[in-house]
């Protein structure tokens, strides 16, 4: 994997500067990977906004069925989708004017990463926040 898509001072600047995360595949199932995430940067001031397409709220906020019905400004758009369906996602962030992307662990799709870089958006992919957040906070 291309180590732009790991770049610190990108990764910094949406751990520490953003403040609305939009969480593509969180719902209220605790025991996934996503609502950690979310709960996580919740706990660390951020915004959270979960798009799924049953609309039920998570972690206290209304859920979305797609970014384009968000009705805020989104810093990053976390993509909690397998692979295969995260072009479409990155596609939809670009779209809405998002201004990064967020490609957890295991969530690998370099073109789309590319589309996003040429939209001017910021890419981060196959890090984990939690983990990243942990390591910046670290004395």
């Amino acid at each position: 994997m291309d180590e732009r898509f790991a770049d610190q001072t990108v990764v910094r600047r949406m751990l520490w500067d953003s403040q609305t995360w939009a969480f593509v595949g969180l719902s209220a199932n605790p025991t996934r990977t996503v609502y950690d995430q979310a709960r996580l940067l919740q706990e660390r001031g951020k915004k959270i906004v979960p798009v799924h397409p049953d609309r039920a709220p998570v972690l206290g906020e209304q859920a979305y069925a797609s970014l384009a019905e968000v009705p805020v400004p989104i810093d990053v758009v976390g993509v909690y989708r397998r692979a295969e369906a995260a072009g479409e996602v990155v596609d939809e962030a670009i779209r809405v004017g998002a201004k990064g992307v967020w490609l957890p662990l295991d969530v690998i799709d370099e073109a789309a990463a590319e589309r996003a870089l040429a939209a001017g958006l910021d890419v981060v992919m196959d890090r984990c926040p939690a983990v990243e957040w942990s390591l910046r906070h670290r004395r």
